[in-house]
């Protein structure tokens, strides 16, 4: 017997000490896992750059000198940062509208329309179309959109000479660096949002005036003045300032275009009292709008319609609106806005023609106003409805704005042609020449109407094929990057199946024992001549250096799948052995997994789908704990009026109005229910039940002061918000005391959740009230209480689940194989495949935040 007990004593230390090593290998290859997939997530993110951030320009073009004479000497270009086009068209609530000059130039002189924004609607992007011609260079956002990391060619730069005036982030970006300009911008320490910034515009128009005051004594600058090919730029950035701070429907906004439209009417009258030679063109437009909630950025119409008056010299009189007017009524703008789009009633303009064009168009327009060869990385088409000239003189206008297209797309595919060892060209352009030709001819035998027909189809099939060769890698990175995060999620199942659930036990492991290291090195092997092939492939096309790193790491993983090929191979038989209630299961959650995913991209686009999950999801709720509980409680109620309170905020308008009260009183709701979970954990020591899924933690705290302190900090954050307001309201600048102590709370509350007691109740009350000062001070209407409700129902999850594990240990089923004894077990039982929805829970909350941040913002 003693020999018996012996062996036995030395067969279970063998196996403790076997099940210590395996548990040492599992945490130093999760650490790895945890480093690789850090690394891996790093480097694919940057694929974004290389696929919709990637620069559109392209150098070496040769310009493309107009054939026709110039309609005007020098133009005016006037930007109203942030100006809504409804907002500057419609009429006030007495009926009169905000800009009587414009609307003037309107009905008497000029041509008008929506310019059509693409996002990113933000200033620098639209200045860059306006004046350049083309769609921000994405990978400008690197720079914060405030410097140029690739240049590009402008309408200023063909001028002779400009003057410019305006903020100091617009300005300095197209003329620092050209010796032909006149500029200057104020200093950034103007741009108080705390005050009218209407004086921002008038700033402007002011250096402009002073200007032509001094050209009366200085014989340079008068000289300078009277030449041709000039451009004066004023940028306006009052709207934007006020609409931030005040949003677009208040008084201070909307008195903000009346400023705008007076400073226009004042331009106007002081060049041609100073030139009275009818050759200066004007134009009037906004780089972007500004959404109801103060910001912009996105692609809602708010944003992307702004509004466009041109008039001067070359430029068509006002037309009434005809069934002829226009026949492209299948267009669409960059915004997806239909062409032909009906104009409000409320503009009171519905009589008189509206030319809408894309916002790139308008610098071949100032292009051609000048005479002057269009930007070479414009990719705007020329409105010929804004320009009155005669019929040759537009054809050579049209085909000038086609060439230099043209040219860009010769330029990208040459590029890629000696770059690619199998280069696959945009075949409708293989013919060219000979439409250029075509052209030409039509051109000489007066055939206008054909040869201009010829020329915009030609432009069509140019912008088509820029789009082609932009796009040209996007196959091939996507593929990569797609089989890479599925090589990851695949990975990580696996050794999820390997480490932590019941599967592929015993019998897996003799299997794989004889020859594994043998058949890891041979995939190991192939996993690198393939990646060495890729690598010798991509230098061979002069390839960026990331996209070598997409393709190792993506074969990399693929390498590491494959060499887990007898696990697979053993998984298979172990699955295949099973009842088909089994994989009924698995497919059952499967298509509910996809369904959840599928669900949150529809969240996207419609915001109730919230309400109706959280709705739905409280009812299961209540109905399951209430069966799995064997005792009195209220969590199930707890659960289910969580969940139902967070349903409500999607019905919510999405424009969140001021209400100073409601953020004070969330705070005080917030403090309530604190105060509750405080008690609840206080008085929990008689309830078994209580204790076992709270973990409840029975040491005295190390600061038990630390709730009061934290409470105090939430009330404190409410009194501030009620004075940071108060200061706002009455356009008073916050003081640097009050700044320092808004700083502090949120600073300090954010830290203190760190001392808190190990109690589950504990930590989560001491979490909720550290993140809560920060949110009040960020808060400025219902937001605030969305905090709340927010906590509560991720509370009630962290309650539900530990309340199924806790039912789990009280009803333990045996395992389904009890030969994975090594294995490693979490809260004393394997993984099972109803912990998929912890996962799905926890993505689904972290969108539904998602949401409601971004709502806010």
């Amino acid at each position: 017997m003693g020999g018996e007990e012996r062996e036995l004593g030395e067969g279970s230390n063998v196996k403790a000490n076997a099940k210590r090593r395996r548990r040492t290998w599992l945490k130093r290859k999760e650490k790895w896992l945890v480093v690789l997939g850090v690394v891996l997530h790093a480097v694919y993110m940057l694929s974004i750059f290389d696929i919709y951030f990637k620069s559109p320009i392209v150098h070496g073009m040769d310009l493309v000198t107009p054939r026709f004479k110039a309609p005007a000497k020098r133009l005016v270009l006037l930007v109203a940062d942030g100006l809504r086009a409804d907002k500057f068209f419609e009429s006030d609530s007495e009926g009169k509208f905000r800009a009587p000059f414009l609307r003037s130039v309107i009905k008497e002189k000029g041509r008008w329309g929506v310019s059509h924004a693409r996002p990113p609607t933000e200033s620098r992007p639209g200045h860059v179309s306006i004046i350049a011609g083309f769609y921000e260079d994405p990978s400008a956002v690197t720079k914060g959109w405030k410097a140029n990391p690739v240049e590009f060619d402008s309408v200023f730069n063909r001028s002779r000479h400009t003057f410019s005036y305006g903020s100091p982030d617009i300005v300095p970006i197209f003329c620092a660096g050209l010796p032909h300009t006149t500029w200057n911008s104020y200093p950034h320490d103007f741009e108080d949002f705390a005050t009218d910034a209407s004086f921002l515009d008038e700033w402007s128009f002011d250096q402009f005036k002073g200007l032509l005051n001094r050209s009366k004594e200085d014989p340079k600058l008068k000289e300078l003045l009277l030449q041709d090919n000039l451009v004066v730029f004023l940028h306006l950035l009052g709207c934007d300032s006020n609409g931030h701070a005040h949003r677009p429907y208040s008084s201070i906004y909307l008195n903000n275009v009346a400023v705008v439209d007076s400073i226009a009417e004042r331009v106007y009258n002081l060049l041609e009292d100073y030139y009275r030679d009818n050759r200066t063109s004007y134009v009037f437009t906004a780089d972007h709008g500004m959404h109801d909630k103060g910001s912009h950025g996105d692609g809602h119409p708010s944003n992307t319609d702004t509004p466009l008056v041109v008039w001067g010299a070359g430029v068509k009189h006002p037309k009434p609106v005809s069934s002829s007017n226009h026949s492209d009524c299948g267009f669409r703008f960059v915004d997806e806005h239909m062409h032909d789009t009906p104009t409000p009633t409320k503009w009171g303009l519905h009589g008189i023609e509206r030319v809408d064009v894309n916002q790139a168009d308008i610098a071949p327009l100032m292009s051609t106003l000048l005479g002057l060869p269009c930007p070479v990385n414009s990719v705007g088409s020329l409105p010929l409805d804004y320009i009155d000239m005669i019929k040759e003189d537009e054809v050579e206008a049209v085909v000038a704005n086609t060439k230099q297209i043209l040219n860009q797309f010769l330029r990208k595919s040459q590029t890629k042609q000696s770059n690619s060892l199998y280069f696959k060209p945009f075949k409708p352009l293989g013919d060219y020449s000979s439409l250029l030709d075509k052209i030409e001819d039509l051109i000489s035998i007066r055939d206008y109407a054909a040869a201009r027909k010829l020329s915009e189809d030609l432009r069509v099939l140019a912008l088509q094929g820029l789009h082609y060769f932009q796009t040209y890698d996007w196959l091939m990175l996507m593929t990569v990057i797609i089989l890479g995060y599925i090589g990851w999620m695949t990975y990580i199942v696996l050794h999820v199946l390997q480490s932590y659930t019941s599967l592929a036990g015993y019998m897996f492991r003799k299997e794989q024992a004889d020859h594994q290291t043998d058949n890891t090195r041979k995939v190991q092997f192939c996993g690198c001549l393939f990646l060495g092939l890729l690598c010798i492939i991509l230098f061979k096309e002069h390839s960026p250096p990331l996209y070598h790193a997409y393709t190792s790491m993506t074969v990399f993983l693929w390498t590491q799948i494959f060499s887990e090929y007898r696990f697979i191979k053993a998984l298979w038989k172990e699955l295949y052995g099973r009842r088909i209630n089994y994989f009924a299961k698995i497919l059952a959650t499967g298509v509910f997994s996809v369904f959840i995913l599928e669900f949150l991209v529809n969240s996207f686009t419609q915001r109730k789908l919230y309400t109706w999950c959280f709705l739905v999801s409280g009812v299961i709720s209540f109905l399951y704990l209430l069966k799995l509980i064997p005792w009195r409680s209220g969590v199930p109620i707890f659960v289910c009026v969580a969940c139902w309170f967070l349903s409500v905020f999607t019905l919510m308008p999405a424009e969140i109005p001021d209400n100073n009260r409601l953020v004070i009183g969330s705070g005080v709701m917030i403090i309530m229910i604190g105060v509750a979970a405080r008690l609840l954990d206080l008085h929990t020591e008689g309830n078994k039940y209580w204790l076992s899924i709270c973990n409840h933690d029975k040491k005295q705290p190390k600061f038990p002061m630390l709730f009061q302190l934290q409470a105090l900090l939430v009330g404190l954050s409410s009194v501030m918000v009620s004075i940071s307001t108060s200061h706002r309201t009455q356009k008073q600048e916050l003081l640097a005391l009050h700044q320092i102590t808004n700083w502090s709370i949120a600073g300090i509350s954010i830290v203190l959740p760190l001392f808190s007691a190990n109690g589950l109740l504990s930590r989560l009350t001491s979490i909720f009230l550290g993140f809560a000062p920060t949110f009040l001070l960020l808060s400025i209407g219902y937001e605030a209480v969305f905090y709340g409700a927010l906590a509560l129902a991720l509370m009630a999850w962290i309650l539900v689940e530990n309340t199924l594990i806790y039912s789990s240990k009280v009803n333990r089923l045996s395992s389904s194989f009890n030969n994975m004894e090594d294995n490693v077990i979490l809260d004393g039982r394997y993984l099972q495949l109803s912990d998929v929805r912890i996962p799905l829970i926890f993505v689904s909350a972290i969108f539904s935040f998602r949401y409601y941040t971004e709502e806010i913002a």
